[in-house]
């Protein structure tokens, strides 16, 4: 006992020489970190002009120093000589004006280098609840998914969010498509409408990827498109799905009964490991009449789960392949969790669309500063001053982003000027009027 409470107490001791050292450099590792960003926002503002390129530097900056989307919070991290309320109006002017085009497109070409080729992408909807919402535009009607439930769901005044995020090397999300839309905006088509552009931005970007998608997917429409656009997917199905199996239209939940699991194989299903035991079998789905393999999953569920994909499968590996591939999906729920929780996706004051759409932008702007920062070396001395300012209970963990950000803010709050500086107004000399004087 008194081994275990020494070692205790020297932890504590080396944290707090830890500490003190990382306040003593403050200065450095905060100029170092300021300069990253920056780095970063710059390659996505490059053709813009340049009192666009500080708006973006200041959103991306205030959101991660405040770990916070409101402007007011946001403001307060840039330290402005200015009154407070002129930068709110200054931001939400800029807002108002939309997303650029070219940062849009400037986004995805640094997105596509984080990822592998050919990567796994998640596809999902959220929601944004406002139910004291009154001016916000397009205001509709969704499903709030936390409070519903799988026998009762309860609907709030919001708006829908499509998503579709890839999957870096280490596993990470990182968006490729994120928009805000509503029931109730002027010429609305259909959920299904945005889903196809995800699909779409997605495939035009990568060539070849392989598309994750829950049941609600479940639709002879995704099936079509991601056929035409020769892209792979792996989608679960519902309990009343149709398949041709050996030329007769048969349910997939009878060809589940008719089978158990024969592959053994070790799952990460909602942060937790799990032994799952897979079968699979060929079968030709409703929509286009091509031959698909039906993977089932047993000891998952109460239910065994039922994937549909198009991607080979030759051998056992091949099977375990792909059940991991539909568990990653859990991602991008943690995806949209972390942006609610960590940067207060739900808790925005701009009331236009087309401003709440490009505030979203710019929240993905920080979370991809993650994924980058994410991706950097373990031994990087900059990610180690991030990760011991956040002060992290567990070593390691599946999903980094929180961590990322605290420390990233953490650091930021040593800060006793925001970013102005470096984007300093390069005047003329002054020159003094001289008169020459002629006799």
């Amino acid at each position: 006992l008194f081994d275990v409470k020494l070692s205790y107490q020297t932890k504590t001791l080396l944290n707090k020489k830890e500490r003190g050292f990382l306040m003593a450099n403050s200065t450095s590792i905060t100029y170092r970190l300021k300069r990253k960003i920056l780095t970063f926002t710059n390659k996505i503002s490059r053709r813009l002009s340049k009192p666009d390129r500080k708006f973006t530097a200041d959103m991306v900056y205030g959101i991660l120093a405040s770990r916070s989307c409101l402007l007011t919070d946001i403001s307060d991290q840039l330290h402005e000589t200015v009154q407070k309320a002129n930068t709110v109006k200054r931001l939400s002017n800029h807002l108002s004006e939309g997303t650029p085009a070219s940062a849009a497109a400037s986004y995805l070409h640094t997105v596509k280098r984080l990822v592998p080729s050919e990567p796994v992408v998640l596809i999902d909807e959220s929601d944004i609840v406002k139910p004291d919402g009154k001016q916000f535009e397009a205001l509709g009607i969704v499903r709030d998914g936390s409070e519903s439930t799988q026998t009762k769901s309860v609907y709030k005044k919001g708006y829908h969010v499509t998503e579709a995020c890839a999957l870096t090397a280490s596993k990470h999300p990182v968006s490729v498509f994120s928009r805000i839309h509503s029931s109730a905006e002027k010429d609305y088509k259909s959920v299904n409408t945005i889903t196809f552009d995800a699909i779409k931005q997605a495939a035009a970007l990568f060539g070849k990827a392989t598309f994750v998608m829950d049941r609600g997917y479940d639709d002879n429409k995704i099936f079509l498109i991601l056929d035409h656009l020769k892209q792979n997917y792996v989608i679960r199905l519902k309990s009343n799905r149709k398949l041709l199996y050996h030329n007769k239209w048969t349910k997939a939940t009878e060809l589940r009964n008719r089978r158990k699991g024969k592959v053994k194989a070790d799952v990460f299903y909602k942060g937790k490991e799990h032994t799952a035991y897979l079968s699979h079998v060929k079968v030709q789905i409703t929509a286009s009449r091509k031959n698909i393999y039906l993977v089932l999953v047993y000891g998952i569920t109460e239910h065994p789960m039922m994937l549909a994909t198009n991607k080979e499968i030759r051998s056992k590996d091949d099977v375990i392949r792909i059940a991991r591939t539909y568990f990653s999906r859990w991602r991008i729920e943690e995806y949209f969790r972390c942006k609610k929780q960590t940067y207060q996706f739900e808790n925005f004051r701009v009331r236009k669309l087309e401003a709440i759409n490009a505030l979203n932008f710019y929240i993905t702007l920080a979370m991809a500063f993650l994924a980058q920062e994410e991706l950097s070396p373990e031994t990087n001395a900059l990610k180690v001053s991030i990760i011991q300012e956040a002060d992290p209970i567990k070593d390691k963990v599946s999903f980094c982003y929180y961590r990322l950000a605290k420390g990233i803010s953490g650091i930021l709050s040593y800060a006793k000027e925001g970013i102005r500086l470096w984007y300093r107004t390069k005047r003329p000399a002054y020159r003094q009027l001289c008169l020459k004087l002629t006799v």
